[in-house]
């Protein structure tokens, strides 16, 4: 029983050595690691090792908010359309959206290189070294020219700029925000030619009205045939004006307030010919053909006729006085499917080039060949047609090729109409010989 009992005792004195040592190991890898992470030592401060973990976990914390926000931050300006550049005093990029890139052209602006690298436009780098030097915001205008491009007789693109140091409160550097102004350009510079063009076309028939009035009331001795010719010439001229005014009025209604469609079921064939018979006046004398090609039923329907007239009036018009030498063939041609048709206005003459096509039915645009051959018109035909078609949920599309034909295909969908033709059989007609 002794012996149990001392050997009871020496396990104990041996557990309670071993303990202490392990305690003493684990307090000497504590010190090591306090010391190591510069913070007071157990012996100086005991809590001070767990207060500095919780610091350092909350500055961890702290860094990944701080990432995240930059990430969503720089995820913004990516989407934005205006370009954006940040610099450092160097004028070395440390951002740049995915926008500033595409408004020149580049694929990716490379960030920690100079910016005249990147982009090689002098005006940029000034732009930026102004509000640098200036400590304040400085906002002008550029133009970036692309080879080979013609908006309208706008040449290149449009830019506005605007740069400011960063706050003091940063690292230093400026920013820089570009913004594409081209459009609003044109824009203007469209209403310009509009105004000057719209008060030639109605001051000239109104001068030579205003004329011939004044030679009738002096009198001509009775002659009735004089008579006839002023008055002819006054009626013509007056119908220019009413032209020019209701082509001004069809554009505002159909760009204003929707269901505004007189919607009824007709042929489109009919349509048609009456735009043929109506523009006999300026087919007469000329060596030209327009051939229409529909159903024999005349492909039926559902819309406004009162836009489908001046529709097919101004493509057959516009194709007539575009191409004033013999031998132009216009044709129209209709085909129905179960669930759309589609139309197409063609012609054999001189093509529209490929540098107008993208503007061609912007509204009171006039290509250059308007205005070196003469041709008279506002340039609201082909925007009429365009807004009438997008009107009845259908579309427009316009092919050329200068010097061989001019395509104009408009698709309409069917759905909603009961008259759909299946048949696809045409037949041929000429007419304004």
């Amino acid at each position: 029983m002794l012996i149990a009992c001392l050997i009871l005792a020496a396990l104990l004195i041996a557990a309670s050595v071993w303990m202490y040592k392990r305690e003493q190991y684990w307090q000497q890898q504590f010190r090591q690691i306090a010391t190591a992470a510069g913070i007071a030592t157990p012996t100086d401060r005991q809590d001070a090792l767990p207060a500095r973990i919780a610091r350092l976990l909350a500055d961890s914390h702290e860094l990944h908010r701080q990432e995240y926000l930059r990430k969503i931050f720089e995820t913004l300006l990516n989407e934005i359309q205006q370009g954006v550049v940040i610099v450092d005093e160097r004028l070395q990029i440390k951002f740049a959206n995915r926008t500033i890139a595409r408004l020149f052209h580049r694929p990716a602006l490379q960030r920690n290189r100079p910016l005249l690298d990147e982009i090689q436009d002098h005006q940029l780098h000034a732009t930026l070294q102004s509000a640098l030097q200036n400590r304040r915001r400085v906002v002008g205008d550029m133009r970036f020219v692309s080879t080979g491009t013609n908006n309208g007789g706008i040449t290149g693109r449009h830019y506005t700029l605007e740069a400011a140091p960063l706050p003091s409160t940063a690292e230093g550097g400026a920013w820089l925000m570009v913004q594409d102004m081209t459009d609003q350009v044109m824009a203007e510079q469209i209403r310009k030619d509009f105004v000057a063009n719209a008060s030639h076309e109605l001051r000239t028939p109104l001068t030579l009205i205003l004329g011939y009035i004044e030679t009738l009331r002096e009198g001509v001795d009775g002659d009735p045939e004089f008579i006839a010719k002023c008055l002819g010439i006054m009626e013509k001229h007056g119908q220019r004006i009413v032209r020019i005014i209701d082509d001004m009025l069809t554009i505002s209604r159909l760009e204003g307030t929707s269901g505004i469609l007189n919607i009824e079921p007709f042929p489109v064939r009919d349509c048609v010919q009456d735009a043929v018979d109506r523009l006999a006046p300026i087919l007469e004398g000329r060596d030209t053909q327009v051939i229409l090609d529909f159903p024999d039923s005349g492909g039926i329907i559902n819309g406004d006729r009162f836009y489908w007239d001046q529709l097919f009036t101004n493509l057959i018009e516009n194709a007539i006085k575009e191409n004033p030498a013999p031998g132009l063939i216009v044709r129209v041609t209709g085909q129905w499917s179960p669930r759309s048709c589609t139309l197409t206005i063609a012609d054999n003459g001189v093509g529209i080039p490929a540098h107008e096509i993208p503007f061609i039915f912007k509204r009171f645009y006039r290509g250059g060949r308007h205005h070196a051959s003469g041709i008279k018109g506002t340039g609201l035909g082909l925007s009429i047609v365009r807004r009438a078609v997008e009107a009845h949920g259908g579309t427009i599309d316009l092919r050329s090729t200068p010097g061989q034909e001019t395509v104009f295909t408009i698709r309409l969908p069917l759905s909603d109409a009961p008259s759909a033709e299946p048949d696809l059989r045409g037949v041929e007609d000429g007419a304004g010989k």
